[in-house]
């Protein structure tokens, strides 16, 4: 069993997309995140990197699941993790972030992650 939040956000869900698979921008929307680095080129199923997180630690990560412009999971330290999941909706898209039924006090660190990408990716409304 996984435990989840979900927002909708006025953004196209390739930005979104874009924006959660860039390792280098993880820092500007993850809360628990200091940095990232993939090992190699490419975000998709296997690739590996370590992840710094907010404690000074920096841990080693593996991409389990990726559906390309739709979702992709991972484990930290061979831990289980986050899961991130980016559906169209209306004139944006729905993110859901999941995480281990172990990890519930995670659940507010992935609403505060919700609302900073939902910052992020939203255009400002030019006047007519």
């Amino acid at each position: 069993m996984r435990l989840s939040v979900s927002r909708h956000i006025e953004a196209p869900a390739a930005d979104v997309w874009e924006l959660l698979t860039d390792v280098g921008r993880w820092r500007e929307w993850g809360p628990s995140v200091r940095g990232a680095e993939l090992d190699s080129p490419g975000f998709t199923a296997g690739s590996t990197g370590r992840v710094r997180t907010v404690a000074a630690v920096t841990l080693p990560f593996t991409v389990t699941e990726y559906r390309a412009g739709r979702s992709w999971s991972w484990s930290v330290a061979g831990i289980r993790a986050t899961g991130h999941l980016v559906v169209p909706e209306g004139d944006g898209c729905r993110v859901t972030f999941t995480v281990p039924w172990w990890a519930p006090a995670y659940l507010p660190v992935c609403s505060a992650a919700l609302r900073r990408i939902a910052r992020i990716t939203v255009r400002p409304v030019s006047p007519p």
